[in-house]
Protein backbone atom coordinates (compact mmCIF):
# COMPACT_ATOMS: atom_id res chain seq x y z
CA UNK A 1 0.00 0.00 0.00
CA UNK A 2 1.21 3.49 -0.73
CA UNK A 3 1.63 6.72 0.51
CA UNK A 4 1.99 8.72 3.74
CA UNK A 5 -1.04 10.90 4.23
CA UNK A 6 -2.97 10.43 7.35
CA UNK A 7 -6.18 9.12 7.41
CA UNK A 8 -8.95 9.66 9.89
CA UNK A 9 -12.45 8.02 10.58
CA UNK A 10 -14.84 10.86 11.21
CA UNK A 11 -18.04 9.23 10.58
CA UNK A 12 -19.75 5.67 11.36
CA UNK A 13 -22.62 4.20 10.04
CA UNK A 14 -24.23 0.22 10.46
CA UNK A 15 -27.17 -2.12 10.42
CA UNK A 16 -27.03 -5.08 12.15
CA UNK A 17 -29.74 -7.88 14.07
CA UNK A 18 -29.59 -5.38 16.33
CA UNK A 19 -31.20 -2.28 14.87
CA UNK A 20 -30.70 0.28 12.44
CA UNK A 21 -27.97 3.14 13.08
CA UNK A 22 -25.16 2.80 15.19
CA UNK A 23 -26.50 3.74 18.49
CA UNK A 24 -28.24 0.02 18.75
CA UNK A 25 -24.89 -2.06 18.00
CA UNK A 26 -23.33 0.26 20.87
CA UNK A 27 -25.90 -0.47 23.24
CA UNK A 28 -25.98 -4.25 22.06
CA UNK A 29 -22.18 -4.56 21.90
CA UNK A 30 -21.55 -2.37 25.66
CA UNK A 31 -24.30 -4.68 27.24
CA UNK A 32 -22.51 -7.83 26.04
CA UNK A 33 -25.75 -9.09 24.38
CA UNK A 34 -26.41 -11.33 20.86
CA UNK A 35 -29.01 -10.51 18.09
CA UNK A 36 -28.72 -14.13 17.15
CA UNK A 37 -31.76 -16.10 17.60
CA UNK A 38 -35.02 -17.40 15.59
CA UNK A 39 -35.45 -15.69 12.08
CA UNK A 40 -38.17 -15.13 9.93
CA UNK A 41 -36.68 -14.30 6.19
CA UNK A 42 -37.13 -16.95 5.03
CA UNK A 43 -38.58 -20.71 6.41
CA UNK A 44 -35.40 -22.46 7.72
CA UNK A 45 -37.28 -25.53 8.92
CA UNK A 46 -35.73 -28.17 6.75
CA UNK A 47 -32.02 -26.82 7.65
CA UNK A 48 -30.35 -28.69 10.68
CA UNK A 49 -30.30 -24.94 12.28
CA UNK A 50 -33.23 -22.00 12.59
CA UNK A 51 -31.07 -19.19 13.97
CA UNK A 52 -29.57 -16.05 12.32
CA UNK A 53 -28.96 -12.15 12.99
CA UNK A 54 -31.62 -10.79 10.95
CA UNK A 55 -31.81 -7.08 10.68
CA UNK A 56 -35.29 -5.69 12.11
CA UNK A 57 -37.70 -3.87 10.10
CA UNK A 58 -36.90 -0.55 8.65
CA UNK A 59 -37.96 2.19 10.75
CA UNK A 60 -40.21 5.24 8.48
CA UNK A 61 -36.74 7.47 8.70
CA UNK A 62 -34.63 5.50 7.26
CA UNK A 63 -36.90 4.73 4.15
CA UNK A 64 -35.27 7.31 0.97
CA UNK A 65 -37.05 7.40 -2.10
CA UNK A 66 -36.68 4.77 -4.18
CA UNK A 67 -36.76 2.44 -0.98
CA UNK A 68 -38.97 -0.23 -3.03
CA UNK A 69 -36.61 -0.81 -5.86
CA UNK A 70 -33.41 -1.46 -3.22
CA UNK A 71 -32.54 -5.31 -2.40
CA UNK A 72 -32.09 -5.91 0.90
CA UNK A 73 -28.35 -5.09 0.62
CA UNK A 74 -29.01 -2.26 -0.89
CA UNK A 75 -31.20 -0.62 1.97
CA UNK A 76 -28.55 -1.87 4.63
CA UNK A 77 -25.38 0.08 2.61
CA UNK A 78 -27.56 3.06 1.88
CA UNK A 79 -28.73 3.74 5.39
CA UNK A 80 -25.25 2.77 6.96
CA UNK A 81 -23.31 5.32 4.53
CA UNK A 82 -26.31 8.42 4.89
CA UNK A 83 -25.42 7.69 8.60
CA UNK A 84 -22.22 7.75 8.26
CA UNK A 85 -22.17 10.71 5.99
CA UNK A 86 -24.42 12.63 8.95
CA UNK A 87 -21.80 11.73 11.69
CA UNK A 88 -19.21 13.55 9.40
CA UNK A 89 -20.79 16.17 9.19
CA UNK A 90 -21.18 15.92 5.44
CA UNK A 91 -24.52 17.66 4.13
CA UNK A 92 -26.54 15.26 1.33
CA UNK A 93 -26.07 16.99 -1.62
CA UNK A 94 -23.72 17.37 -4.81
CA UNK A 95 -20.81 18.50 -2.41
CA UNK A 96 -20.76 15.27 -0.63
CA UNK A 97 -20.65 13.49 -3.21
CA UNK A 98 -18.03 15.05 -4.85
CA UNK A 99 -14.45 13.60 -5.28
CA UNK A 100 -15.93 10.83 -3.08
CA UNK A 101 -15.13 7.41 -3.70
CA UNK A 102 -17.30 3.89 -2.70
CA UNK A 103 -15.27 0.99 -1.57
CA UNK A 104 -17.57 -1.96 -0.80
CA UNK A 105 -16.94 -5.30 -0.04
CA UNK A 106 -20.35 -7.68 -0.51
CA UNK A 107 -20.86 -11.41 -1.68
CA UNK A 108 -24.70 -11.64 -1.98
CA UNK A 109 -25.87 -8.67 -3.40
CA UNK A 110 -29.47 -9.28 -4.16
CA UNK A 111 -29.50 -13.02 -4.05
CA UNK A 112 -32.48 -13.03 -1.69
CA UNK A 113 -34.64 -11.35 -4.10
CA UNK A 114 -33.51 -13.36 -7.07
CA UNK A 115 -34.77 -16.57 -4.94
CA UNK A 116 -38.04 -15.05 -4.01
CA UNK A 117 -38.67 -15.06 -8.26
CA UNK A 118 -37.25 -18.52 -8.69
CA UNK A 119 -39.64 -19.76 -6.05
CA UNK A 120 -42.49 -17.50 -7.42
CA UNK A 121 -41.48 -19.45 -10.85
CA UNK A 122 -40.68 -22.33 -9.92
CA UNK A 123 -44.66 -22.98 -7.76
CA UNK A 124 -46.04 -21.24 -11.03
CA UNK A 125 -47.01 -18.20 -10.13
CA UNK A 126 -44.85 -16.29 -12.67
CA UNK A 127 -45.49 -16.54 -16.28
CA UNK A 128 -42.43 -14.48 -16.72
CA UNK A 129 -39.49 -13.30 -14.43
CA UNK A 130 -39.67 -10.04 -13.57
CA UNK A 131 -36.18 -8.09 -14.55
CA UNK A 132 -35.88 -5.60 -11.58
CA UNK A 133 -34.91 -8.54 -9.06
CA UNK A 134 -32.62 -9.86 -11.36
CA UNK A 135 -31.08 -6.63 -11.86
CA UNK A 136 -30.42 -6.09 -8.22
CA UNK A 137 -28.71 -9.47 -7.79
CA UNK A 138 -25.37 -8.23 -9.05
CA UNK A 139 -22.87 -8.02 -5.86
CA UNK A 140 -21.65 -4.51 -6.94
CA UNK A 141 -25.15 -3.19 -6.51
CA UNK A 142 -24.85 -1.90 -2.99
CA UNK A 143 -21.82 0.14 -3.65
CA UNK A 144 -23.62 1.39 -7.01
CA UNK A 145 -26.74 2.39 -4.24
CA UNK A 146 -24.44 4.30 -2.22
CA UNK A 147 -22.74 6.48 -5.03
CA UNK A 148 -26.31 7.49 -6.20
CA UNK A 149 -27.87 7.93 -3.05
CA UNK A 150 -24.97 10.67 -2.01
CA UNK A 151 -23.91 11.65 -5.77
CA UNK A 152 -20.33 10.46 -5.69
CA UNK A 153 -18.53 10.72 -8.66
CA UNK A 154 -15.29 9.24 -7.82
CA UNK A 155 -14.80 5.44 -8.41
CA UNK A 156 -16.93 2.66 -7.17
CA UNK A 157 -15.19 -0.23 -6.10
CA UNK A 158 -16.57 -3.65 -4.73
CA UNK A 159 -14.44 -6.61 -3.40
CA UNK A 160 -15.71 -9.87 -3.67
CA UNK A 161 -13.17 -12.17 -1.71
CA UNK A 162 -15.17 -13.96 0.60
CA UNK A 163 -15.10 -13.11 4.29
CA UNK A 164 -12.51 -10.88 4.15
CA UNK A 165 -14.13 -8.63 1.40
CA UNK A 166 -14.94 -5.33 3.79
CA UNK A 167 -11.49 -4.98 5.26
CA UNK A 168 -10.05 -5.25 2.10
CA UNK A 169 -12.07 -2.41 0.63
CA UNK A 170 -11.22 -0.49 3.45
CA UNK A 171 -7.60 -1.13 2.73
CA UNK A 172 -8.09 0.40 -0.99
CA UNK A 173 -10.02 3.26 0.33
CA UNK A 174 -6.72 3.80 2.48
CA UNK A 175 -4.70 3.56 -0.89
CA UNK A 176 -7.36 5.89 -2.91
CA UNK A 177 -7.15 8.48 -0.35
CA UNK A 178 -3.16 8.60 0.21
CA UNK A 179 -2.34 8.65 -4.08
CA UNK A 180 -4.78 11.63 -4.18
CA UNK A 181 -7.47 9.56 -5.90
CA UNK A 182 -10.31 10.75 -3.75
CA UNK A 183 -11.22 13.37 -1.47
CA UNK A 184 -13.56 11.52 0.79
CA UNK A 185 -14.10 7.45 0.60
CA UNK A 186 -17.48 5.44 2.02
CA UNK A 187 -15.47 2.12 2.91
CA UNK A 188 -17.30 -1.05 4.46
CA UNK A 189 -19.78 -3.47 3.22
CA UNK A 190 -23.36 -5.04 2.79
CA UNK A 191 -24.39 -8.32 2.68
CA UNK A 192 -28.39 -10.11 3.61
CA UNK A 193 -29.02 -13.18 4.61
CA UNK A 194 -30.19 -15.74 1.91
CA UNK A 195 -31.15 -19.29 1.56
CA UNK A 196 -28.06 -20.23 -0.52
CA UNK A 197 -25.76 -19.13 1.56
CA UNK A 198 -27.80 -20.11 4.96
CA UNK A 199 -28.30 -23.45 3.31
CA UNK A 200 -24.64 -23.82 2.04
CA UNK A 201 -23.28 -23.16 5.62
CA UNK A 202 -25.30 -25.39 6.90
CA UNK A 203 -24.49 -28.11 4.36
CA UNK A 204 -20.46 -27.70 5.38
CA UNK A 205 -21.76 -28.00 8.89
CA UNK A 206 -20.38 -25.43 9.87
CA UNK A 207 -23.40 -23.86 11.90
CA UNK A 208 -24.18 -23.68 15.68
CA UNK A 209 -27.61 -24.70 16.82
CA UNK A 210 -27.08 -21.74 19.18
CA UNK A 211 -25.55 -18.69 18.81
CA UNK A 212 -21.88 -19.20 17.95
CA UNK A 213 -19.25 -18.42 20.80
CA UNK A 214 -16.36 -17.99 19.26
CA UNK A 215 -12.82 -19.64 21.27
CA UNK A 216 -15.05 -21.52 24.02
CA UNK A 217 -14.55 -24.65 24.67
CA UNK A 218 -18.15 -26.21 23.44
CA UNK A 219 -18.51 -24.22 20.47
CA UNK A 220 -19.61 -25.97 17.58
CA UNK A 221 -19.98 -23.38 14.55
CA UNK A 222 -20.51 -20.24 13.44
CA UNK A 223 -24.16 -18.03 13.10
CA UNK A 224 -24.87 -16.00 10.07
CA UNK A 225 -26.05 -11.87 10.29
CA UNK A 226 -26.80 -9.69 8.16
CA UNK A 227 -26.61 -5.52 7.85
CA UNK A 228 -23.64 -3.02 6.49
CA UNK A 229 -20.99 -1.54 8.38
CA UNK A 230 -19.23 2.17 6.71
CA UNK A 231 -16.52 4.89 7.79
CA UNK A 232 -15.90 8.07 5.92
CA UNK A 233 -12.14 8.14 5.79
CA UNK A 234 -10.65 11.13 4.68
CA UNK A 235 -7.31 13.13 5.35
CA UNK A 236 -6.57 14.01 8.74
CA UNK A 237 -5.61 17.49 7.73
CA UNK A 238 -8.16 17.93 5.64
CA UNK A 239 -10.42 17.05 8.68
CA UNK A 240 -8.95 19.18 10.83
CA UNK A 241 -8.99 22.25 8.66
CA UNK A 242 -12.95 21.83 8.27
CA UNK A 243 -13.10 21.11 12.19
CA UNK A 244 -14.48 17.63 11.93
CA UNK A 245 -14.58 15.39 14.76
CA UNK A 246 -11.67 12.38 14.10
CA UNK A 247 -13.44 9.24 15.92
CA UNK A 248 -9.93 7.03 14.94
CA UNK A 249 -7.11 7.22 12.84
CA UNK A 250 -7.23 4.56 9.86
CA UNK A 251 -2.97 3.68 10.47
CA UNK A 252 -2.50 0.81 7.72
CA UNK A 253 -3.83 -2.63 6.43
CA UNK A 254 -2.40 -5.58 5.00
CA UNK A 255 -3.59 -8.43 3.33
CA UNK A 256 -2.39 -12.14 1.88
CA UNK A 257 -3.33 -15.35 1.09
CA UNK A 258 -2.99 -19.36 2.60
CA UNK A 259 -2.45 -20.58 -1.02
CA UNK A 260 -4.54 -24.16 1.75
CA UNK A 261 -7.84 -25.22 0.72
CA UNK A 262 -10.66 -23.84 -0.58
CA UNK A 263 -12.48 -23.59 2.93
CA UNK A 264 -10.29 -24.83 5.86
CA UNK A 265 -7.55 -22.14 6.93
CA UNK A 266 -4.03 -22.69 6.75
CA UNK A 267 -3.76 -24.22 10.43
CA UNK A 268 -0.44 -23.04 11.45
CA UNK A 269 -1.35 -18.95 10.50
CA UNK A 270 1.22 -18.53 8.96
CA UNK A 271 -0.91 -16.49 6.05
CA UNK A 272 -3.25 -14.83 8.67
CA UNK A 273 -0.14 -13.73 10.25
CA UNK A 274 1.71 -11.74 7.08
CA UNK A 275 -1.41 -10.09 6.79
CA UNK A 276 -1.31 -8.96 10.14
CA UNK A 277 2.38 -8.26 10.30
CA UNK A 278 1.46 -5.97 7.40
CA UNK A 279 -0.78 -3.87 8.74
CA UNK A 280 0.87 -3.41 11.89
CA UNK A 281 4.49 -2.39 9.69
CA UNK A 282 2.86 -0.01 7.46
CA UNK A 283 1.76 1.78 10.47
CA UNK A 284 4.60 2.24 12.23
CA UNK A 285 3.33 0.13 14.95
CA UNK A 286 4.82 -2.69 17.12
CA UNK A 287 2.85 -6.07 18.36
CA UNK A 288 2.90 -4.10 22.13
CA UNK A 289 1.46 -1.44 20.80
CA UNK A 290 -2.28 -3.61 19.88
CA UNK A 291 -4.53 -2.72 23.21
CA UNK A 292 -7.30 -4.63 21.47
CA UNK A 293 -8.26 -7.58 18.65
CA UNK A 294 -11.49 -7.19 17.23
CA UNK A 295 -10.80 -11.10 16.01
CA UNK A 296 -12.35 -12.67 12.66
CA UNK A 297 -13.64 -15.13 15.59
CA UNK A 298 -16.75 -17.29 13.60
CA UNK A 299 -16.72 -20.00 16.14
CA UNK A 300 -15.93 -22.98 13.97
CA UNK A 301 -13.03 -25.11 15.77
CA UNK A 302 -10.67 -24.81 12.79
CA UNK A 303 -11.35 -21.23 12.26
CA UNK A 304 -10.81 -20.17 15.94
CA UNK A 305 -7.62 -22.39 16.29
CA UNK A 306 -5.86 -20.90 13.58
CA UNK A 307 -6.23 -17.26 14.23
CA UNK A 308 -4.81 -18.29 17.20
CA UNK A 309 -1.72 -19.62 15.73
CA UNK A 310 -1.72 -16.27 13.42
CA UNK A 311 -2.28 -14.16 16.29
CA UNK A 312 0.50 -15.76 18.10
CA UNK A 313 2.91 -15.67 15.37
CA UNK A 314 2.49 -11.80 14.73
CA UNK A 315 1.90 -10.23 18.01
CA UNK A 316 4.43 -13.02 20.00
CA UNK A 317 3.84 -13.22 23.92
CA UNK A 318 1.48 -10.21 24.23
CA UNK A 319 -1.24 -12.52 22.48
CA UNK A 320 -2.15 -14.07 26.04
CA UNK A 321 -2.35 -10.00 27.23
CA UNK A 322 -4.31 -8.54 24.94
CA UNK A 323 -8.27 -8.84 25.01
CA UNK A 324 -10.02 -10.28 21.93
CA UNK A 325 -13.99 -8.93 21.13
CA UNK A 326 -15.22 -11.11 19.43
CA UNK A 327 -18.08 -9.31 17.45
CA UNK A 328 -19.83 -12.08 15.78
CA UNK A 329 -21.05 -13.70 18.54
CA UNK A 330 -23.37 -10.30 18.91
CA UNK A 331 -24.28 -9.61 15.20
CA UNK A 332 -23.21 -13.18 13.45
CA UNK A 333 -21.30 -13.43 10.68
CA UNK A 334 -22.18 -10.47 7.96
CA UNK A 335 -20.11 -12.49 5.09
CA UNK A 336 -18.48 -10.06 2.44
CA UNK A 337 -19.92 -7.75 4.92
CA UNK A 338 -18.46 -8.22 8.23
CA UNK A 339 -15.37 -6.64 7.77
CA UNK A 340 -17.00 -2.74 7.76
CA UNK A 341 -19.50 -3.61 10.53
CA UNK A 342 -16.49 -4.86 12.72
CA UNK A 343 -14.65 -2.12 11.89
CA UNK A 344 -17.46 -0.05 13.07
CA UNK A 345 -17.34 -1.78 16.31
CA UNK A 346 -13.21 -1.26 16.14
CA UNK A 347 -13.76 2.21 15.89
CA UNK A 348 -17.08 2.26 18.65
CA UNK A 349 -14.76 1.13 21.09
CA UNK A 350 -11.56 3.59 20.44
CA UNK A 351 -14.61 6.49 20.81
CA UNK A 352 -16.07 5.42 23.85
CA UNK A 353 -13.12 3.54 25.57
CA UNK A 354 -15.21 0.95 26.61
CA UNK A 355 -14.30 -2.73 25.76
CA UNK A 356 -17.41 -4.82 24.33
CA UNK A 357 -17.44 -8.28 26.35
CA UNK A 358 -18.38 -11.81 24.53
CA UNK A 359 -21.73 -12.83 25.03
CA UNK A 360 -22.38 -16.11 26.34
CA UNK A 361 -20.28 -17.30 28.61
CA UNK A 362 -18.05 -21.33 29.53
CA UNK A 363 -14.70 -21.70 29.61
CA UNK A 364 -12.32 -21.08 26.69
CA UNK A 365 -11.00 -23.64 25.31
CA UNK A 366 -7.29 -24.94 26.16
CA UNK A 367 -5.90 -24.71 22.78
CA UNK A 368 -6.45 -21.28 22.46
CA UNK A 369 -5.99 -19.78 25.76
CA UNK A 370 -7.22 -15.82 24.68
CA UNK A 371 -8.12 -13.24 26.91
CA UNK A 372 -11.79 -12.40 26.01
CA UNK A 373 -12.85 -8.71 26.39
CA UNK A 374 -14.91 -8.04 29.65
CA UNK A 375 -15.58 -4.54 30.99
CA UNK A 376 -14.01 -5.19 33.89
CA UNK A 377 -10.15 -4.90 32.46
CA UNK A 378 -10.41 -1.27 31.92
CA UNK A 379 -7.71 -1.42 29.52
CA UNK A 380 -7.30 1.98 27.47
CA UNK A 381 -8.23 1.30 24.18
CA UNK A 382 -5.69 2.82 21.87
CA UNK A 383 -4.73 0.89 19.09
CA UNK A 384 -7.00 -2.00 17.59
CA UNK A 385 -6.67 -4.60 15.39
CA UNK A 386 -9.75 -6.01 13.26
CA UNK A 387 -9.23 -9.09 11.58
CA UNK A 388 -11.35 -10.91 8.88
CA UNK A 389 -10.01 -14.07 7.27
CA UNK A 390 -12.22 -15.41 4.34
CA UNK A 391 -12.56 -18.83 2.27
CA UNK A 392 -10.06 -19.67 -0.21
CA UNK A 393 -7.40 -18.58 2.05
CA UNK A 394 -7.90 -14.77 1.91
CA UNK A 395 -6.59 -12.90 4.95
CA UNK A 396 -7.09 -9.02 5.48
CA UNK A 397 -5.87 -6.93 8.62
CA UNK A 398 -6.61 -3.33 9.81
CA UNK A 399 -5.62 -1.15 12.61
CA UNK A 400 -7.04 1.92 13.53
CA UNK A 401 -5.83 3.83 16.70
CA UNK A 402 -7.08 6.67 18.67
CA UNK A 403 -6.67 10.05 16.96
CA UNK A 404 -3.35 12.32 17.61
CA UNK A 405 -3.49 15.31 19.58
CA UNK A 406 -4.50 18.28 16.48
CA UNK A 407 -1.07 20.06 17.69
CA UNK A 408 0.74 16.95 16.19
CA UNK A 409 -0.92 17.60 12.56
CA UNK A 410 0.69 20.28 10.87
Amino acid sequence: MSGSARIAVTGIGAVTGFGWGVAALEAGLAAGRTAIGPFTRFDAASFPTQIAAQVPAAPPHVRTRGWGALSFADRFAVAAAREAAASAGLPFDERTGRGAGVFFGGSTGGLYECERVYEAHRDGGLARAPRGPIRRHLVQRPAEAVARALSADGPVETVCSACASGTLAIGAALDALRRGEVRVAFAGGADSLARVTYGGFNALRAVDTVPCRPFRADRAGMSLGEGAGVLVLERLDTARRRGAAVLAECLGAGASADAHHMTAPEPGGEGAARAITRALEEAGRAPSDVSLVNTHGTGTPLNDRAEYAALRRALGASVSEVPLSVTKGSVGHVLGGAGGVEAVASVLAIATQRLQPAPGGGAIDPATPVRLAEQAHGNRVGAVLSINLGFGGVNAALLVAAPPPSEEIR
